[in-house]
């Protein structure tokens, strides 16, 4: 008996039951009626529309996790991995070289067959439910875009750990440790400035009545705020969001164009808030942090099963080549994974709640706050009463009534 292959297939079979034990629970909550917290801004119809979106989604996700589960199988049991070893092996000899062909063939394959998929979900179920405003050329640019991004950051980045791995000896993984790491810093640099306006612009939010009220604001909390920049998600969606990005002077605070639109100047700046919020408590800082323990944790771990002949037979390899084993370990890690999403989630629920509280408490406003989660809510037809097991497994943020509930009980007399 190969117990890394009866692991790595509990494992996704466990997985795949919990997802869809989620999604029956979080279906059957949607015969819930609208809360009174939201009937000023959900009419009757948009409530039922945005359970129909959650519901169409919620099936859709099952169809392609399903048919995802169904091809990683067959390829596993019918030898793919094996065979592909041995015909990239006919044409390199180089570990590197094979290497990036090797993941690069899997890569690719899980592109085309998930092609389909991303059609119809931008398409036809997005388009459905009046969010998509994706034209065919921008659907096209974005998967060009995105794959010549993966040659030029994916490659170079493999190639180094293959390298790192197969010469480094017995303290490769902290030698790949460190370099995953400079990479990491490295991409959240220059990310704002070069890598996210080549799928979007980004123009600097111009003077007006605005700008004056975000920059008082930042200026009010002492954050050294030289922008805002208006970015144009309208070319994807009807959307909305605001995020913040990069650190040192590359750092950004951007806000979806669709924003401008629907939002008054006190709901924008609560917005601004929020983010300044992630960074005056440092969660940015934290997470990025945690980001480099796990990395770490990854590589040390990798570096005791690497090795392991059994781990190469459970996939029916006739050979043992590291870049095969890097996947193979991804499947094996994939428990520890999951139970760091969940508990990564709790910790960002809860950094939800403290940026919420910031900001209500540094613009003294908590009805613009609440006014803003309403809209986006209602704009994004977001589910309102999710289960709490589907949210337990998979949302980063509270829900949109946890947070309001928690908002209403802040005292604005203490800052």
């Amino acid at each position: 008996m190969n117990i890394y292959f009866y692991i790595i297939l509990v494992t996704l079979l466990i997985g795949f039951i919990l997802d869809l034990i989620a999604d029956y629970l979080n279906l059957k909550k949607l015969g819930e009626p609208l809360p009174d917290e939201f009937k000023d801004v959900y009419s009757p119809e948009r409530y039922l529309k945005s359970q129909e979106y959650t519901k169409v989604r919620t099936k859709f996700g099952f169809i392609t996790s399903t048919l995802s589960l169904i091809a990683m199988l067959f390829f596993w049991f019918s030898g793919g991995f094996n065979y592909l070893d041995l015909l990239i092996s006919q044409y390199s000899d180089n570990l590197i070289t094979r290497g990036l062909l090797y993941i690069g063939v899997l890569a690719f394959a899980g592109s085309i067959l998930s092609l389909p998929f991303s059609l119809y979900s931008t398409f036809v179920i997005e388009e459905k439910f009046g969010f998509n405003k994706t034209s065919p050329k921008t659907f096209v640019l974005d998967l060009i875009k995105s794959f010549f991004l993966s040659l030029i950051l994916g490659a170079p980045l493999l190639a180094l750990i293959l390298y790192i791995i197969d010469s480094a000896g017995e303290y490769a993984w902290l030698y790949g440790w460190g370099a995953v790491t400079v990479f990491s810093l490295i991409v959240q640099y220059i990310a704002p400035t070069y890598i996210m306006p080549i799928f979007n612009k980004f123009k600097p939010l111009e003077d007006s009545d605005l700008r004056n009220a975000i920059m008082q604001y930042a200026e009010k909390v002492k954050f050294p705020l030289k922008n805002v920049f208006i970015m144009d998600g309208s070319r994807r969606s009807t959307k909305g969001n605001a995020f913040f990005t990069g650190f040192g002077k590359n750092k950004r605070i951007a806000l979806f164009d669709t924003l401008m639109e629907k939002h008054t100047i006190a709901e924008i700046v609560s917005i601004i808030a929020h983010e300044v919020g992630h960074f005056k408590k440092k969660h940015i800082l934290i997470g990025t942090a945690i980001g480099f323990v796990h990395t770490g944790l990854l590589f040390f771990l990798l570096s005791l099963f690497l090795g392991q002949k059994e781990l190469y037979d459970a996939f029916f390899m006739q050979n043992q080549p590291i870049y095969a084993g890097l996947l193979f370990f991804g499947m094996l890690y994939s428990p520890v994974e999951s139970l760091l999403s969940i508990g990564l989630n709790l910790l960002s629920r809860k950094n939800e709640y403290e940026a919420d509280e910031f900001a209500v408490k540094t613009t003294q406003d908590k009805e613009s706050m609440i006014k803003t989660l309403k809209n986006l809510s209602e704009t994004n037809l977001s589910n309102l009463t999710p289960h709490p097991f589907y949210v337990f497994l998979n949302y980063s943020h509270p829900t949109v009534l946890q947070r309001i509930e928690r908002i209403r009980k802040i005292s604005l007399n203490s800052n």
